[in-house]
Formats: C-alpha cells, structure tokens, sequence
C-alpha cells in the first residue's frame, strides 16, 4: 500500500442530504470526490438509513470510500482504504442530532501505531442550553483509552469536525465578526444563536467553543490563522437577511499531540443552492500522522 504523503479530511454539512433528490447528491458528491479526500466528515445525512441503506451505499460508490452511518441517519463518517474502523460508539442520550464517533486506525502507520478517534458531529439548532450540554459530551471522545497488547492503556488522540450551531471566539484577526443581536432580524433565531449571561444580558453563543478549549481541544482554523494563514478562518455559512452576517459556523477540533500534523485549512465554498454550509478542509501531513500515533502507542509503555 503506497502511503499518501498528505491527507485530507472534509467536513460538510451538505442540507438536508440534498433533499431527497438523487440527482442533488450526485453533483454534491462529486465535487468531494474530486476534493481527493481521505475522511469525509457528514452532517443532515437524513434518509441515508432507509431502504437497507440504499441512499448510503450510493454515497460510498459515489465517493470511493466506505462509509458509517450514525445513529438515526443525522451524521455519517466516510473512509478511504487508509483506515480501518476498530470501534464504533453510540452517543449519550442527549444528543438530538447523535454524532458519529469511530475509533480508527491509520493503516500506513503499521501495526505499533495507536488508533485515533473520529467524531462527525452536528449540535442543536434551537437550544443554546442543550447545546452547551452536547458540547460538553463531545470532549468525551477526547478522553477515550484504549487497551494495548501489553495490557496498559493510552488516551487516544481525536479529530472532531462538524456543525456548531454556534460561533467561535472572536480573537482572531481576519474571522467573522461575532453577529450584533438585535440586528438578527429573524426573533426565533436570536433566541437560537444566543444566552443569558451573568448580568442578565443576552450573549451571542461561544458556549460550545469555549467548552471544547476548555477540555484541549484546538480549532485548526483558529491555529492556522494564529500563525498567519487567514484563509483558514473564512466564512463556512453566508450572510443571510435574517440569520444575520457571515459566519464560522463549521469547525475541525483536534486534541494537542495532532496540531503538528496540520498543514493546511481552508473552506471550499459550494452555491447555495447545493448546501446552505460550505466544506471545511483540513490536509495533514500523512509522515507527521504516522509518526504521532507511532508515539502515542510507545508513550503508553
């Protein structure tokens, strides 16, 4: 097997599956299948699950990979012969939209190196309560261990990429600006995208964020643009009449021991009317990948 020496991941919420229409997720599907990517990151796969998964196994011929599919047909995972699932995990109960969470191996690495969990997320619309809590459940899949041959265990690393519903921090230069509430014109939607602070004022939401910050996990687009590359930090959903500005909506978290295998991140951006969210693009350097899940593996001896 020859090792590729980047690879890249794709994260997409493509609405709503294309609606139902065959002919929609073809055009979708590709255009990311001539991104050349290695893992596919999906959210809204709804209907993928009817009819013995015939919808998801048009996704797999179209895209050259394999692929699982989450539970209740809201997230899905997609792979390239570079990787081998060990594991799959349910979510916690309070998720709406259940993420899909694998443990996976990088084959190339050989059999010395550790697995590595993925997460396909999509947080809650309409509640930046439950949205803070689902949040709080994704840094779970920061925190896996994993059993080795000589029977000790490691921490595996994580690569989480998805929808937020929510907005980073706003402390990079270059990134969308954080929405001014009141000029949101949709009223249901300042509710959503927002939540009471400590003074009784209305906050735009950076709970989900903060939260994954807060367990180690590191936003690659943010990374990137800290060391200069601003095209990292572009708009992932457009400006819209009545959800307010550009946003960062769509972001790749990862645990600390993988940010030196990220070499690049940019937002590939798709027409309206083929998904309201445009792909968030990570590429890694396959050597670096190996050599970190090489380590991780030894680092448990």
């Amino acid at each position: 097997m020859t090792k590729p020496h980047t690879l890249t991941v794709v994260s997409w919420n493509f609405e709503a599956n294309g609606k139902g229409n065959q002919h929609t997720r073809h055009i979708a599907h590709q255009k990311l299948a001539g991104l050349g990517a290695n893992l596919v990151f999906r959210q809204e796969m709804w209907g993928a699950d009817a009819d013995g998964e015939q919808v998801m196994q048009e996704m797999e011929r179209l895209l050259g990979m394999r692929g699982w599919l989450g539970e209740r047909s809201c997230t899905a995972i997609f792979a390239d012969h570079n990787f081998e699932v060990v594991r799959q995990w349910n979510a916690a109960p309070l998720y709406v939209l259940p993420p899909t969470a694998l443990a996976m191996r990088y084959t190339p690495a050989g059999p010395d190196a550790a697995p590595f969990v993925g997460v396909s997320y999509h947080l809650n619309y309409a509640s930046p309560t439950n949205r803070l809590i689902e949040a709080e459940w994704l840094t779970t899949w920061a925190d896996k261990r994993w059993a080795t041959p000589r029977g000790d265990t490691l921490v595996l690393p994580c690569i989480s990429c998805g929808d937020a519903n929510s907005y980073p921090h706003a402390d990079v230069d270059g990134a969308p600006v954080l929405p001014v509430l009141k000029e949101i014109q949709d009223q249901p939607h300042r509710l959503h995208r927002s939540y009471v602070g400590p003074d009784g004022r209305r906050l735009m939401d950076t709970r989900p964020d903060e939260a994954l910050r807060t367990a180690g996990l590191e936003d690659v687009a943010r990374h990137r643009a800290l060391a200069g590359d601003l095209k990292a930090v572009a708009r992932t959903v457009d400006r819209n009449d009545t959800h307010g500005p550009d946003a960062r909506i769509d972001r790749v978290y990862v645990t600390p021991e993988l940010l030196p295998a990220v070499r690049d991140v940019d937002v590939i951006e798709v027409p309206l009317e083929l998904s309201d969210h445009h792909m968030v693009r990570v590429k890694l350097d396959a050597d670096v990948l190996a050599d970190i899940l090489r380590a991780v593996f030894a680092g448990a001896a």
